[in-house]
């Protein structure tokens, strides 16, 4: 299992907090999604790491940027 952390900004609602989540988890097959518009961040938990441009055409399309990215072994 890997978490990787996202920083996304433009989300400004719970709404866009959902528009990601949807996105992203139906791009690619993950354990969990958790977006924060205050902390400008996206939590994605899969059984395998996901490619930054990956996530990145992801996020972009979706109409949001992304500021970073980490994964992590968990």
């Amino acid at each position: 299992m890997v978490k990787i952390t996202l920083g996304v900004e433009g989300m400004m609602c719970h709404h866009c907090e959902a528009h990601v989540n949807e996105d992203v988890s139906k791009a690619y097959k993950v354990e969990s999604v958790v977006s924060d518009h205050e902390a400008n961040t996206t939590v994605i938990t899969a059984a395998e790491a996901i490619p930054e441009d990956g996530l990145r055409k992801v996020i972009e399309e979706a109409g949001y940027k992304l500021t970073s990215y980490s994964c992590e072994a968990v």
